[in-house]
Protein backbone atom coordinates (compact mmCIF):
# COMPACT_ATOMS: atom_id res chain seq x y z
CA UNK A 1 0.00 0.00 0.00
CA UNK A 2 0.94 3.37 -0.82
CA UNK A 3 -0.08 6.60 -0.05
CA UNK A 4 -1.06 9.12 -2.57
CA UNK A 5 -1.46 12.94 -1.44
CA UNK A 6 -4.63 14.61 -3.26
CA UNK A 7 -5.95 18.10 -2.96
CA UNK A 8 -7.93 17.23 0.02
CA UNK A 9 -7.65 13.97 1.94
CA UNK A 10 -4.51 11.66 1.66
CA UNK A 11 -5.96 7.93 -0.41
CA UNK A 12 -4.22 4.49 0.49
CA UNK A 13 -4.28 2.73 -2.65
CA UNK A 14 -3.64 -0.49 -3.37
CA UNK A 15 -0.30 -1.06 -4.51
CA UNK A 16 0.02 -3.86 -7.13
CA UNK A 17 3.04 -4.48 -9.86
CA UNK A 18 1.23 -3.62 -13.46
CA UNK A 19 -2.37 -2.29 -11.81
CA UNK A 20 -2.91 0.99 -13.85
CA UNK A 21 -6.07 3.46 -12.81
CA UNK A 22 -7.79 3.06 -16.23
CA UNK A 23 -7.68 -1.05 -15.62
CA UNK A 24 -9.81 -2.37 -12.99
CA UNK A 25 -9.23 -5.17 -10.89
CA UNK A 26 -10.79 -8.49 -11.17
CA UNK A 27 -10.66 -10.22 -8.39
CA UNK A 28 -10.33 -14.01 -7.94
CA UNK A 29 -12.45 -15.64 -5.10
CA UNK A 30 -10.47 -15.37 -2.29
CA UNK A 31 -9.01 -12.18 -3.17
CA UNK A 32 -10.13 -9.35 -0.78
CA UNK A 33 -9.28 -5.48 -2.09
CA UNK A 34 -8.61 -2.78 0.25
CA UNK A 35 -8.58 0.70 -0.25
CA UNK A 36 -8.23 3.87 2.94
CA UNK A 37 -8.75 7.29 3.28
CA UNK A 38 -6.96 9.76 5.66
CA UNK A 39 -8.10 13.00 6.02
CA UNK A 40 -8.53 15.92 8.93
CA UNK A 41 -11.66 15.62 11.77
CA UNK A 42 -13.16 18.35 9.92
CA UNK A 43 -17.37 18.21 9.52
CA UNK A 44 -16.29 18.95 5.60
CA UNK A 45 -14.44 15.33 5.80
CA UNK A 46 -18.20 13.39 5.79
CA UNK A 47 -18.88 14.57 3.01
CA UNK A 48 -15.25 13.53 1.09
CA UNK A 49 -15.32 10.16 2.59
CA UNK A 50 -18.38 9.64 1.18
CA UNK A 51 -17.94 10.39 -1.76
CA UNK A 52 -14.29 8.17 -1.85
CA UNK A 53 -16.13 5.23 -0.57
CA UNK A 54 -18.96 5.52 -3.36
CA UNK A 55 -15.89 6.14 -5.91
CA UNK A 56 -14.65 3.08 -4.84
CA UNK A 57 -17.82 0.65 -4.61
CA UNK A 58 -18.27 1.82 -8.05
CA UNK A 59 -14.57 1.23 -8.80
CA UNK A 60 -14.72 -2.32 -7.65
CA UNK A 61 -17.97 -3.01 -9.15
CA UNK A 62 -20.05 -3.69 -6.31
CA UNK A 63 -23.84 -3.98 -6.54
CA UNK A 64 -25.51 -0.76 -6.84
CA UNK A 65 -27.96 -1.70 -4.41
CA UNK A 66 -24.99 -1.46 -1.77
CA UNK A 67 -24.67 2.47 -1.91
CA UNK A 68 -27.16 3.59 0.11
CA UNK A 69 -26.19 1.21 3.48
CA UNK A 70 -22.86 2.36 2.31
CA UNK A 71 -23.51 6.27 2.40
CA UNK A 72 -25.63 5.90 5.33
CA UNK A 73 -23.10 3.88 6.97
CA UNK A 74 -19.88 6.00 6.36
CA UNK A 75 -21.65 9.76 7.03
CA UNK A 76 -22.74 8.15 10.75
CA UNK A 77 -19.40 6.44 11.52
CA UNK A 78 -17.09 9.40 10.21
CA UNK A 79 -19.59 12.05 11.84
CA UNK A 80 -19.23 10.33 14.74
CA UNK A 81 -15.21 10.49 15.01
CA UNK A 82 -15.55 14.03 13.83
CA UNK A 83 -18.15 15.17 16.53
CA UNK A 84 -17.14 12.90 19.38
CA UNK A 85 -13.34 12.25 18.90
CA UNK A 86 -11.30 15.12 19.10
CA UNK A 87 -8.75 13.99 17.64
CA UNK A 88 -7.34 15.65 14.46
CA UNK A 89 -7.98 12.72 11.77
CA UNK A 90 -9.95 10.45 11.10
CA UNK A 91 -9.33 7.57 8.85
CA UNK A 92 -11.59 5.04 6.50
CA UNK A 93 -10.74 1.71 5.19
CA UNK A 94 -12.87 -0.39 2.76
CA UNK A 95 -12.30 -3.95 2.08
CA UNK A 96 -14.46 -6.33 0.49
CA UNK A 97 -14.56 -10.07 -0.65
CA UNK A 98 -17.40 -11.57 -2.86
CA UNK A 99 -20.08 -11.45 -0.14
CA UNK A 100 -19.02 -8.57 2.54
CA UNK A 101 -17.88 -5.26 2.58
CA UNK A 102 -16.08 -4.15 5.76
CA UNK A 103 -16.35 -0.57 6.51
CA UNK A 104 -13.78 0.63 9.08
CA UNK A 105 -13.74 4.00 10.84
CA UNK A 106 -10.77 5.28 13.05
CA UNK A 107 -9.82 8.57 14.78
CA UNK A 108 -7.27 8.96 17.22
CA UNK A 109 -8.95 10.96 19.56
CA UNK A 110 -10.71 10.96 22.80
CA UNK A 111 -14.35 10.35 23.46
CA UNK A 112 -16.43 13.93 23.89
CA UNK A 113 -19.75 13.32 24.80
CA UNK A 114 -22.38 15.26 22.98
CA UNK A 115 -24.78 17.69 23.73
CA UNK A 116 -27.03 16.43 26.60
CA UNK A 117 -30.09 14.47 24.74
CA UNK A 118 -33.66 13.76 25.95
CA UNK A 119 -35.11 10.28 25.49
CA UNK A 120 -38.23 9.55 23.53
CA UNK A 121 -39.62 9.09 20.40
CA UNK A 122 -39.25 13.03 20.25
CA UNK A 123 -35.71 14.01 20.94
CA UNK A 124 -33.29 14.18 17.21
CA UNK A 125 -30.00 12.49 17.42
CA UNK A 126 -28.38 9.42 19.60
CA UNK A 127 -29.88 6.70 17.57
CA UNK A 128 -27.25 6.71 14.46
CA UNK A 129 -25.11 3.70 16.00
CA UNK A 130 -28.66 1.76 16.27
CA UNK A 131 -29.36 2.50 12.46
CA UNK A 132 -25.74 1.42 11.71
CA UNK A 133 -26.37 -2.10 13.44
CA UNK A 134 -29.32 -2.40 11.30
CA UNK A 135 -27.71 -2.24 8.01
CA UNK A 136 -24.58 -4.15 9.13
CA UNK A 137 -24.40 -7.80 9.35
CA UNK A 138 -21.67 -7.15 12.26
CA UNK A 139 -20.84 -4.00 14.06
CA UNK A 140 -18.10 -3.54 16.45
CA UNK A 141 -16.99 -0.21 18.35
CA UNK A 142 -13.46 -1.04 20.34
CA UNK A 143 -12.20 2.19 22.47
CA UNK A 144 -9.07 2.53 23.34
CA UNK A 145 -7.32 5.37 25.15
CA UNK A 146 -5.69 6.00 21.45
CA UNK A 147 -8.98 6.24 20.00
CA UNK A 148 -12.37 4.41 18.60
CA UNK A 149 -12.11 1.93 15.77
CA UNK A 150 -15.80 0.88 14.32
CA UNK A 151 -16.45 -1.89 11.66
CA UNK A 152 -19.38 -2.57 10.21
CA UNK A 153 -19.51 -5.44 7.79
CA UNK A 154 -22.30 -5.32 5.31
CA UNK A 155 -23.64 -8.07 2.96
CA UNK A 156 -22.80 -8.19 -1.06
CA UNK A 157 -25.66 -10.74 -1.56
CA UNK A 158 -28.73 -10.18 -2.28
Amino acid sequence: MSISPLLGPAVLVEDRPGLHPQHRPEPSCAERRTAGCLTTATAASVPAMRRFARGVAAYWGLPTGIDDALRLVVSELVGNAVRHSGGPDVALLLSADLSTLSVEVKDNGRWRPGRHRHEGELACGGRGLDIVEAYALRCTVHTRTGGTHVIAELSLRD
